[in-house]
This record gives C-alpha cells, structure tokens and sequence, in this order.
C-alpha cells in the first residue's frame, strides 16, 4: 500500500506543468517570442510555442548551449503566415541568424527594428511578398557575412552603402524589381565577397570598374539591361568558377579574352559580343554564346564536343561543328 502511494505520488510531481530548474528559455527572449506569436495571429507553425514550455525546445528557434539565448530564428515555409516583419524581432538581441524563406503572404517593407541584432551575421528574407527598397540602414548590421533577399517585391536602387558591409561572403540581390546602376562604390567591395547574384532585376549602365581586380566564385547577372565591358571579369589567374552575364547588352571583343582555369560554367548568350572564341575553353562544363556577334572557326574538343548547336547558333559567322562546316 505504501509503495504504490509513493509511486502515485512520483507520477503526479511529473505530470506537474510547472518548468523544472533545467528549463534554459531565458525568460526575456521567451516573452519576445510569445509576442512574435501574437503578431502572426498563433498560426499553425507557432503550434509547439507552449507559454507553459521550454522555449529552447520551440521550432523555428534554437538556444545557444552556453548561453541559452534564442541565436535562430528561421521560420520556412508556412503559407499562414501572413503579415509584415514584426518590430518585436528586434528584441532578440544574441540573434546570428534570420530566415524568413518561403511566406507568400509575408509583406510590408524590411523594418528598422532589424538593426538592433548587431550579432546577426546571416540575413536572409527570400520567396516572400515583402516590398518596398533594400534600406541603406542594413549597412548598420556590420557583422554580416550573408545578406539573402531574392524573389521578393524589392523596387527602387541597390544602395551604394552596402559596399561597407566589410565581412560579407556572399550578396543575393535577384529576381526582384531593382533598377538603376550597379553603384560604383561596389568597386571597393571586400575580398571576402566571392559569391554575388543581382540577376532577374532591371539594373542598367556598366559593371564596377573595381570589379576587374576581384576574384569572384560565382558572378550572377543575367537578364537585366547591362553593358559595356565585361572581359575585365576574366583572365588566367582569376579564381572565377560559375560566371552567368546572359541576356544583357554586353559588348566587347571575345577574342584575346583569357579563360581562367577554374572556370566551368559560362553562359553568355543574347549579348552583343563580338571577335572568335578564344582557347581555353575546352575544359568547361557548360558554354552557351548564342545570339551574339562571334565569328571564326569553334574549337574541337572537350565541352564542344559535349554541348549542341543552340549553344552557339544566332551568331554573325562562326562556323564549324556543331554548326555548319566553315567555307
């Protein structure tokens, strides 16, 4: 009879809601998050956000083991979700990173309330409604390493400012509404930045004159209005592995054009580029010059063998396999 009151006794301290002392929520966080539930109106993908919880154990969010303050906040994919980017997140202050990817029915523009997380060094907002400019206040954000905002209502300019965020690696501007220039002050990005995608905006006039003495990964800037000369993006000992300048209105002589020997992905078709196709570019994986102004004999080997004749067709006169034999 005792041992069986003892055991009722275990099961109902721990069938108790009360938080045990290893709870590691910091309370001031905890009420932040709750007020972030609030303002999405206690939608579905808040569902674990028990008040009567450990915090550190909610989706979405994630404690840092030594300090237990919320560092993640990253909320993907929930079509419920719907409003502007509340204020309230502004208060989670040992933030490192923010995503918000993938909320159609997230909108508004960036709120300044952001510059508060002076840790956070991974923004990203992408495949969202939200609208408006890209605000020069994220220039206050200065431990940044990635800046993420693609496929969203962005209008207006890229703010020339960013150029000060002195740690990041990579920019991802694209498929958004942007116009205007590149800024020249992008000339005197960091070394650090290896991976930049502005493509799918409306941007116009010429690349960064600076932009030849960078050793760009990854350069993305196809479909927008861009021109002039870009053949400063290339040569022997750039480090450049993925470079995308298609449908744009870049014009310059291909033909004494180094190709740097990492360099496996290239598409520049619909430009008006002109000269002959220069050697090194058989080790290539992909190579699309269509629609350009090219003439001269295309090179035999490697990836010419691999890729078919719309990689190079709609051009002023190059010849050989496989296009047509050259007279």
């Amino acid at each position: 009879m005792m041992r069986s009151l003892i055991i009722l006794s275990l099961l109902t301290i721990l069938s108790q809601p009360t938080l045990s002392k290893s709870v590691r929520c910091n309370p001031q966080d905890k009420k932040v998050l709750l007020k972030i539930k609030q303002h999405f109106n206690n939608s579905y993908d808040f569902s674990s956000w028990n008040p009567q919880t450990d915090c550190c154990t909610w989706y979405i969010v994630k404690c840092d083991r030594l300090t237990n303050r919320i560092t993640r906040f990253n909320l993907i994919t929930a079509d419920d979700v719907a409003g502007p980017i509340p204020d309230a997140i502004g208060d989670l202050p040992h933030l490192t990173s923010l995503t918000f990817h993938k909320l159609p029915n997230l909108i508004g523009s960036i709120p300044p309330a952001i510059t508060k997380l002076t840790n956070l060094q991974s923004l990203t907002i992408t495949w969202t409604n939200v609208s408006g400019p890209i605000p020069s206040f994220l220039t206050q954000l200065n431990n940044l390493t990635g800046l993420y905002l693609s496929f969203n209502n962005l209008t207006g300019s890229i703010p020339p400012s960013l150029a000060q965020l002195r740690l990041l690696t990579g920019l991802s501007l694209d498929r958004n509404r942007l116009t205007g220039s590149i800024p020249e002050a992008f000339g005197d990005i960091p070394a650090s930045l290896m991976y930049i995608d502005l493509s799918h905006n409306q941007l116009s006039g010429s690349i960064p004159k600076g932009w030849g003495r960078f050793n760009f990964t990854t350069l993305q800037l196809e479909r927008n209005r861009l021109e002039g000369d870009a053949s400063g993006l290339f040569g022997k000992s750039k480090s450049i592995e993925n470079a995308d300048l298609s449908r744009n209105m870049f014009a310059f002589d291909m033909t004494k054009v180094e190709i740097p020997y990492n360099l496996r992905y290239l598409d520049m078709n619909h430009n008006k580029i002109f000269g002959s196709l220069p050697a090194g570019l058989e080790p290539l994986t992909f190579v699309n010059v269509s629609y350009n102004r090219l003439c001269g004999r295309i090179p035999t080997g490697g990836v010419f063998q691999e890729m078919d004749y719309s990689s190079f067709f709609h051009n002023k006169c190059l010849c050989g396999p496989p296009l047509p034999d050259c007279k």
